[in-house]
């Protein structure tokens, strides 16, 4: 039922029932007004009866009773009653002497303690319905009561006039049409603010009133919830993409740990974690894996917010961090720390490489400097332990010099200046800056490479490239070789080089996925005599992906090693 009409029904009631007891109230008035009016009139009829009896003995009594009436209506009864209740005279009953004494009679109750009474009711001697009235009449000892046939004519006299109810009913039409008329208004008015709360749009005019107060401030609330709303989805969308574009995989919980919102990146570590693949996210806190963040936060007090945890599975390490908020909702958020856990593990083995591998030129250069400075030595021989101190000095700073650079590659990419650098006169300064050595060995170097080819990349890097595969080969590959550098493949993006050299090569082919390694030697005896740093291939391996580069080894046919690499022009 709409607001309009329960008001309606609500003042149609109030207006009913106001109605009908003014109404009854009327009625009832009317016909005691009436009913007065009646027994006034009665009441005269017992006076002029008192007044011709009055003064007479019993029998004179009766002879004056039926006297006076003949005087009265014929449809008058007139009834003369001793004080002792008995009838004197009825001038409807001629054998009157036989009736019931009348002491018990409610007009005659009601007169004998008021004076006066009057009663609707049944005659029990002619079952006639008459309107008794009785007067008590002391000083002649009597009751005279006179009666009124109660039939059609008295009951129309008694009825109250319609009139009345007709104007009533009329106005009851009228204040209908008011009620109807302004519940009407007003609900249109509680429409129009409904309609509000709704949509935050009224269509038609706002009334001036009270109503139209409160829907101006509703507009008001409406137009600044909007701009709220609009500026927190503006919120929640930077957020979103901000969650979807982070490196880190999260997940946010209520507090009764449905999940609410999460990314993709969550999931995928979830995935790696978790024993088998699965798309809930809820995953996180039933996976045994994630067992030390379901205690947290099953056991936390009210004072911790944050816990932090890490999980290591399938060869991958991931931190674990869980923030409760204020209202008990909480995010979980993973991040895959492999790389820099294995970076962590790979200084930790690299310094203690480094460790190891200072340890022996440095215990060289203080053995031969000790001899020389505790031991009387002729010329020849001072000269010969000076000059092997100084192989260990060079052995050295070679070392700490191919650690800088590996550091700075690690840690500085960006400091290396960019240039282009042409590939051809890169080549032709190695080899004049390797032609001793070169020749002690007979080893000749030659390339097939375009006077065009250049690289846009670090000067000093890209020299670093071929002089470590050149002073691996010089090393390593033997004597009376020839190595080769051939450019056999271009892109948009990429040259394509291979070296090469028809050397030893490395008999067992394990090693070959491990040259890049640092510090790996294959054999830690011959490369000590040959004095390398065991960071050169490694150097070059860091040198070709500072360069967006990949670079693979694998033995030549026909004997020898091939190193295949690319660069970024």
């Amino acid at each position: 039922m709409k607001y309009k009409h329960r008001l309606f029904l609500y003042f149609f009631l109030l207006f009913a029932l106001f109605s009908t007891g003014i109404l009854l109230f009327e009625r009832l008035n009317e016909k005691k007004m009436k009913t007065e009016a009646l027994t006034e009139k009665l009441d005269a009829y017992t006076e002029i009866a008192n007044a011709a009896i009055s003064s007479k003995n019993d029998l004179d009594s009766r002879d004056a009773a039926c006297h006076v009436s003949t005087l009265f209506p014929e449809n008058l009864r007139f009834t003369l009653i001793g004080e002792n209740g008995n009838v004197l005279y009825d001038n409807v009953l001629l054998d009157f002497t036989h009736l019931e004494n009348h002491a018990a009679r409610p007009e005659i109750q009601a007169a004998s303690t008021n004076g006066t009474g009057s009663n609707i009711r049944i005659s029990t001697s002619n079952k006639t319905e008459y309107l008794y009235y009785a007067k008590h009449f002391a000083k002649n000892n009597c009751y005279i009561r006179v009666a009124l046939p109660y039939d059609i004519q008295l009951r129309h006299f008694l009825q109250p006039n319609n009139l009345f109810l007709y104007f009533l009913l009329a106005v009851f039409l009228l204040m209908l049409f008011l009620i109807n008329y302004v519940s009407d208004r007003f609900g249109k008015s509680i429409r129009q603010v409904l309609d509000l709360t709704e949509n935050g749009k009224i269509t038609t005019q706002i009334p001036n009133d009270e109503l139209g107060e409160i829907a101006g401030k509703i507009i008001a609330n409406f137009r600044q919830l909007d701009e709220n709303k609009q500026a927190f989805a503006f919120e929640r969308e930077k957020l979103l993409q901000h969650v979807h574009s982070s490196e880190e995989g999260i997940c946010f919980f209520t507090a009764g740990n449905i999940v609410e919102f999460y990314n993709g990146l969550f999931i995928q570590y979830l995935n790696t974690i978790a024993d088998e693949a699965n798309s809930n996210a809820s995953l996180a806190l039933a996976d045994p894996a994630f067992e030390k963040v379901s205690v947290f936060l099953q056991t936390r007090n009210k004072t911790e917010h944050y816990f932090e945890t890490q999980i290591g599975k399938h060869g991958k390490f991931f931190v674990v961090r869980v923030n409760v908020f204020d209202d008990g909702s909480f995010e979980i958020i993973i991040n895959d720390i492999t790389n820099q856990e294995k970076n962590r593990l790979l200084k930790q083995e690299m310094t203690g490489n480094i460790t190891h591998e200072l340890r022996t030129p440095v215990t060289g250069i203080r053995g031969y400097l000790e001899t020389v400075l505790n031991n009387p030595l002729d010329k020849e021989k001072e000269r010969y332990f000076i000059e092997r101190a100084y192989r260990q000095i060079l052995t050295l700073s070679e070392l700490i010099g191919d650690v800088g650079l590996l550091a700075k590659l690690d840690d500085a990419p960006r400091s290396f200046a960019i240039e282009t650098v042409n590939i051809g006169q890169l080549l032709e300064e190695l080899r004049a800056d390797l032609e001793i050595p070169l020749r002690e060995k007979n080893i000749s170097i030659n390339w097939n490479i375009d006077d065009t080819v250049s690289v846009c990349g670090n000067r000093n890097l890209l020299y670093s490239i071929f002089r470590n595969l050149t002073d691996n080969a010089i090393r390593y590959a033997g004597n009376d070789i020839t190595i080769f550098i051939n450019k056999h493949n271009e892109d948009s993006n990429f040259y394509y080089f291979s070296y090469t050299d028809n050397g030893v090569g490395i008999a067992e082919e394990q090693h070959l996925s491990r040259l890049f390694e640092r510090f790996y030697r294959i054999n830690e005896g011959r490369t000590r005599e040959t004095g390398g740093s065991g960071l050169g291939l490694s150097i070059v391996k860091n040198a070709v992906a500072f360069h967006k580069g990949t670079i693979v080894a694998k033995n030549r046919v026909g004997g020898g090693l091939e190193f295949l690499f690319c660069l970024g022009k």
